[in-house]
């Protein structure tokens, strides 16, 4: 149980690690392009949610550590690279966790041009991408294991990286608005928190959250059922796994994740136009939807390796 424990934790943690820096690089790209934003404009709005990735990240490699047994474990499964899933997986895990350190380092102290740092964000956000399909592909290749060796699995991966991402990133876009207003009120600045330009940003940032998550969610409610027609279908040790997606947990999660996606996503897209009088309700929404969805997923992955009966012996 433990083991499983440590790679729910794991699996969650890096995946929304990876969707939140992809979606930052979209923020940024959308803000310079579009909003006709300077690179320095933005990054004062996306970087604090940078760091924030950073911190998750390292959580979820630290569990890891419990699942190699130790961390001596990992040199040598690194050795199998061109012939082994998991050994790729620790391969991209590490070089993500590497370049996003160096990342957000050239970020903090604005080393190199704005040109050059995007490039390195770019690259970074390739080896994140590799990191999640090396991940997908360990279980989808386990032909032992019919739960997992489908076309599901890097399906439900994909989601719930991009899902899980946008939502933190939502999250944490609020709460630096939140805690500016409060560090300023603590100070008793006449000037305001951030300005009219960065909440533009925040709140077009905000609706596309929104509007992707409601996408996602019925991408995930799509999936979900083709996946259990497909168990279901399929012999002995197919119809025990489905058995573990019909209780109440199961029931739960879906519950937790449509209210944080579906119903909050969009109270998360009226309440974006309005944040510049008032954010303190989208603040809590965007966070109470993170934190649905996150709980939601956890559950859900917990189940994904409850799920495991195989073939035979």
């Amino acid at each position: 149980m433990f083991t499983d424990l440590s790679m729910v934790v794991f699996t969650v943690f890096a995946q929304m690690s990876v969707g939140a820096f992809i979606v930052l690089g979209a923020v940024q790209v959308y803000a310079r392009v579009q909003g006709g934003r300077s690179a320095e404009d933005v990054d004062r709005v996306t970087d604090p949610a940078l760091y924030a990735v950073g911190v998750t990240l390292a959580l979820g490699l630290i569990a890891s550590i419990f699942h190699l047994g130790t961390p001596m474990n990992a040199i040598n499964v690194l050795r199998h690279v061109d012939s082994s899933w998991l050994s790729r997986e620790i391969a991209f895990g590490l070089a993500f966790a590497g370049l996003g350190f160096v990342f957000a380092a050239t970020q903090y102290f604005k080393w190199g041009s704005a040109a050059l740092r995007q490039a390195l964000a770019a690259l970074t956000a390739l080896v994140g991408v590799g990191l999640v399909v090396s991940m997908s592909m360990i279980y989808a290749s386990l032909d032992a294991v019919p739960a997992w060796s489908t076309w599901v699995t890097p399906a439900q991966f994909a989601i719930t990286t991009l899902l899980l991402g946008s939502l933190a990133v939502g999250a944490a876009f609020m709460g630096t608005v939140m805690w500016r207003r409060r560090q300023a009120a603590d100070e008793e600045a006449e000037e305001p928190t951030t300005d009219a330009g960065d909440l533009e940003t925040i709140s077009t940032s905000l609706k596309g959250i929104a509007v992707a998550s409601i996408v996602l969610l019925g991408a995930a409610f799509v999936v979900i059922p083709l996946h259990l027609n497909e168990l279901s279908q399929g012999g002995a040790a197919a119809v025990a796994s489905a058995e573990v997606f019909s209780g109440a947990m199961f029931a739960l999660r879906l519950a937790l994740v449509f209210l944080g996606a579906g119903l909050l996503g969009f109270f998360v897209y009226r309440f974006a136009a309005r944040m510049e009088s008032n954010p303190q309700p989208l603040a809590v929404v965007a966070t109470v939807a993170f934190g649905l969805v996150f709980v939601g997923e956890f559950i859900g992955r917990s189940l994904f390796y409850e799920s495991m009966t195989r073939i035979g012996m």
